[in-house]
């Protein structure tokens, strides 16, 4: 049982250590600038939908 544990955590680290192939700096920050700017412009579309339905129901709800 000890020894399938032991294999398990070398073939994962062999996985990691020499199979994965990771992303330079450039790609990660890259990657990471798309995701930022995507969060902003849905939550920003998102912002804009709420404020139109909220001055909607205003009218409609008057009070």
């Amino acid at each position: 049982m000890f020894n399938k544990i032991v294999n398990y955590c070398k073939a994962c680290y062999e996985e990691l250590a020499h199979k994965t192939t990771w992303p330079t700096r450039a790609e990660l920050t890259h990657s990471a600038v798309i995701v930022l700017s995507a969060s902003l412009v849905i939550a920003l579309v998102v912002f804009a939908m709420d404020f139109v339905f909220k001055n909607l129901m205003g009218i409609v709800y008057p009070g």
